[in-house]
């Protein structure tokens, strides 16, 4: 009796012991982020391609971004406006890269290239080419993402120094 005993002892802590590793390793699985939100983190961007005063949407943590490549008139106008700060020089041109969301409700503004403006639909809120706002509610300018330049490559997601220097002059928050 005395081995059977035993043997039914440690079958049973065997058993049990198993059932806590599967549930322990079911709970770390859980607590472990989504393939698809690892895969979002980060997005390259080549700017080689863009074309001038034609806006590109690019897609950031589920985000639409707004890519807009300057003409030399916007960027005229952008040093007139001491807006140049805003935009990002990559080679020798100028790039508007902002997250599509407006800063008032959140909504997708729409862009105007013979205007050279964004309108918010929902409440008449305006923005210029270089994604500052031109007519209230909004409060700010389009909020610019965490990018880093790698030759004429943006990285989205990662922090290079143009964009620590533009969140230390209060050119954009955080997103």
């Amino acid at each position: 009796m005395s081995n059977r005993r035993d043997f039914m002892g440690m079958a049973l802590g065997g058993f049990t012991a198993l059932g806590g590793i599967g549930a322990l390793y079911a709970m770390k699985r859980t607590w472990d982020p989504l393939p698809s939100v690892k895969s979002a983190g980060f997005t390259t961007i080549d700017l080689k391609d863009y074309k001038e005063n034609v806006l590109a949407t690019e897609k950031w943590r589920g985000k639409p971004v707004f890519v807009l490549k300057q003409t030399k008139e916007m960027i005229e106008k952008a040093k007139k406006n001491g807006e140049l700060k805003r935009l990002i020089k990559v080679n020798d041109d100028y790039y508007m890269v902002a997250v599509g969301l407006c800063t008032h409700l959140g909504c997708i503004p729409g862009y105007n290239p013979a205007d050279e403006s964004f309108l918010c639909a929902c409440h008449g809120g305006m923005y210029d080419s270089t994604a500052m706002v031109t007519k209230a509610p909004p409060p700010r300018g389009l909020d610019i993402p965490p990018f880093k330049i790698d030759g004429t490559k943006l990285v989205l997601g990662e922090t290079g120094p143009e964009y620590e220097k533009m969140l230390a002059d209060g050119t954009t928050m955080k997103v």
